[in-house]
């Protein structure tokens, strides 16, 4: 039961993850030229990663606290080894709540 509350916020994670990675490609060297070339595209790119980011760290602390684990812990683990171990984890989150739904009641 706690893994389908924790789903939300597991998914949650994931997209804001998705739109960090997106603003940081922003400054990757194939778009970069463009990037830079605009102050407006430089600033929102800046704060599409700052609120992506906090946004992230959030969400991993509510699926932690609805899974019943320590979700300072977890925020500080997933902010020491962003964005590997947020992948990493996001990973884990789905794999182990696939495994728990299948097993049988």
């Amino acid at each position: 039961m706690q893994v389908a509350r924790a789903q939300q916020p597991i998914a949650a994670a994931a997209v804001t993850l998705v739109v960090c990675a997106s603003c940081i490609a922003a400054f990757l060297p194939p778009l970069n030229k463009y990037t830079t070339a605009s102050v407006p595209l430089v600033i929102l790119a800046g704060l599409g990663i700052a609120v992506s980011a906090i946004l992230h760290l959030i969400f991993v602390g509510m699926a932690a606290k609805r899974l019943g684990r320590s979700p300072a812990l977890w925020v500080v683990i997933t902010l020491c080894g962003f964005p590997i171990v947020s992948i990493i984890g996001l990973i884990l989150f789905e794999w182990f709540s696939d495994a728990e739904n299948q097993s049988p009641a």
